[in-house]
Formats: structure tokens, C-alpha cells, sequence
């Protein structure tokens, strides 16, 4: 299961250095609606190793503006709690797998 990340948590989850993936969605968001298993799936697949989660932007608006999120789906990608990709818009697991190989 993904995790999810909230105003109160983001920033010491990230700070911990290990890799982290943050999906930032809404439930009204169609192309979300096909992100959101995909996230959920790469979650339990890379448990342990990258800490993978959603983040509703309608709940937590301070994470979304911290990292200017302005379209939604949007994915980012942390390595040593620096922000080192990001995925604007829907695309495969495929393309998520690539991504978070090169956090390893």
C-alpha cells in the first residue's frame, strides 16, 4: 500500500535520505485514476527499498505549493532528500520502473 503523505509528514519523510516518490493527485482527476494503481502496485513491489505515496492535493495544499505543483498527475522523485526527477501527466510502469532504478 502506498503511503500517504500529508502537510504534517512530507518534509521529515524526505529528510530521512532515503529515496522517495511522491504522487501528487486528486480524486476528480481522470488521468490520476490510471496513476494511482500503478503507484500503489510499484509501492508494495519496492517496499523496503524506496518509500512510495500519494499525496491528495485538495487535502494538502502547503506540500503541492511547496513543490510548485500545478498539474496533477504529477510524480517526483527524490534521492538524499534532494528532488532529482519528475513525471508530469500519466505515462507506464514502465516508464516509473526506469525512474526508480536510477534512485537505487
Amino acid at each position: 500500500m502506498a503511503f500517504e503523505f500529508t502537510d504534517s509528514n512530507y518534509e521529515q519523510i524526505i529528510a530521512e535520505g532515503k529515496p522517495v516518490v511522491i504522487d501528487f493527485w486528486a480524486p476528480w482527476c481522470g488521468p490520476c485514476k490510471m496513476v494511482g494503481p500503478i503507484i500503489d502496485e510499484l509501492a508494495a513491489e519496492y517496499e523496503g527499498k524506496i518509500v512510495i505515496g500519494k499525496c491528495d492535493v485538495d487535502d494538502n495544499n502547503d506540500v503541492a505549493a511547496s513543490f510548485g505543483i500545478r498539474n496533477i498527475p504529477t510524480v517526483l522523485f527524490f534521492k538524499d532528500g534532494k528532488l532529482v526527477d519528475k513525471q508530469v501527466g500519466a505515462t507506464s510502469k514502465a516508464a516509473y520502473e526506469e525512474k526508480l532504478k536510477q534512485l537505487l
